[in-house]
């Protein structure tokens, strides 16, 4: 059976996007496959954290993993701190990448914006540990959005790199399942910016640990125009909110937007939206419950992660122990 690897990062206050985006698709992957999936907070360091922020945020990503669907007692689910595998073997792939891979990685060149010195050099190596992340697991398979596809590529040519070195077929080349194009789910309130929980109205976005009301109500007030929906996707080119609303009843019951917009062609928001409350509560609400349940038992979550990190250590010490052989480290 394929081995999956993915990690998500706590960065805290999950919503629909991300919901869509990644946990959903790893809900569907965990019968067909051996899934490791791993809550990023080494990564997560790469720019300043606030230390109780941080635990808090690594519990409730890892609630909203959990009430998404995932099962912990079908997939191994931990923080990646609790694994120090990752960061040795990190340490063993710093030494074997090259200079000019990194270089390439344009999302250091984003995230560092114009103070690059100024950057830590964990965010240069992050791609570094990535590799250990999926390559400690000895991972076959990868699911990351088009944007990471660059990180993905990396982590193979780190591994053929050492294989090379040491002259020994040792680890895989892990493939890059590119989800399918995830839906751009933006905010309620400007269609035109993508749904964050930076933004500082909460009526912008639905939270995956709001309940049924707030859900509602957030639909009931999102942005919208005064003409009624289209029944082509070319006329919603000018119309931000619309497009938006679409997008999102379409993403929750996994239809095209070609489909919804032929069943509710010349409707006016009034109806559209009751529909689209109805079906968000449906679907996000017993995740809300579930996840707000989580967060008010942290030993719960607590142990889910460290029997999880137990699980994960079984798998990778091995592999990373015999890469420290091949490199010629003396054993205890």
């Amino acid at each position: 059976m394929k081995r999956i690897f993915s990690g998500i990062q706590p960065s805290g206050s999950l919503q629909l996007g991300n919901y869509l985006g990644a946990i959903r698709n790893w809900a569907k992957m965990q019968n067909d496959y051996e899934c490791i999936f791993c809550v990023v907070d080494l990564h997560a360091i790469t720019l300043p954290q606030d230390p109780l922020a941080m635990r808090a945020a690594t519990r409730e990503v890892a609630a909203g993993v959990i009430a998404g669907g995932v099962n912990p007692e079908t997939c191994i689910i931990f923080n990646q701190s609790q694994v120090p595998e990752h960061a040795e073997l990190a340490w063993l792939f710093n030494c074997v990448a090259r200079l000019g891979w990194l270089n390439r990685m344009t999302q250091f060149k984003e995230k560092a914006g114009k103070d690059r010195d100024g950057a830590f050099v964990g965010l240069y190596t992050y791609p570094v540990l990535q590799a250990a992340d999926i390559l400690a697991y000895k991972a076959t398979d990868v699911p990351v959005g088009e944007d990471q596809k660059q990180h993905i590529e990396l982590c193979r040519d780190i591994a053929q790199a050492f294989n090379s070195m040491f002259e020994i077929d040792f680890f895989p080349l892990p493939e890059a399942r590119i989800q399918k194009a995830a839906a751009r789910i933006m905010s309620l309130r400007d269609g035109r910016k993508k749904m964050s929980k930076s933004d500082p109205s909460d009526y912008s976005r639905i939270n995956m640990t709001d309940g049924p009301d707030a859900i509602a109500q957030k639909i009931k007030k999102a942005k919208t125009d005064p003409y009624p929906l289209p029944d082509s996707l070319d006329e919603l080119d000018q119309r931000p909110e619309a497009q938006n609303l679409i997008t999102i009843f379409a993403a929750l019951c996994e239809r095209s937007e070609e489909s919804v917009l032929s069943e509710f062609a010349g409707k006016g928001f009034g109806d559209f939206k009751r529909y689209l409350a109805e079906l968000a509560v449906e679907i996000m609400g017993p995740i809300g419950k579930e996840m707000q349940r989580l967060m008010n038992y942290p030993d719960e979550v607590d142990s889910i992660l460290n029997h999880g990190a137990n699980k994960a250590r079984e798998i990778a010490k091995p592999i990373v122990s015999e890469a420290k052989e091949i490199v010629g480290f003396l054993k205890p």
